[in-house]
């Protein structure tokens, strides 16, 4: 996990667990749905992800 990352979800104070579980769950959202990745071809893990699905429902 990247020193910022860590920073972000670890070491930041909560007022509530309600509020960690918000603020960790946009966090999330953002990295795997929002933010391309230079190891993915500049491309979202989500998008990364469901670009397989064809192939690997064709090979069931």
């Amino acid at each position: 996990m990247a020193q910022h990352q860590v920073r972000r979800v670890y070491l930041k104070a909560y007022e509530s667990v309600s509020h960690a579980r918000r603020s960790i769950g946009e966090y999330i959202e953002l990295y795997n749905r929002k933010r391309p990745h230079s190891s993915l071809a500049d491309r979202t893990p989500d998008e990364a992800y469901f670009a397989t699905l064809p192939a690997i429902k064709s090979a069931a």
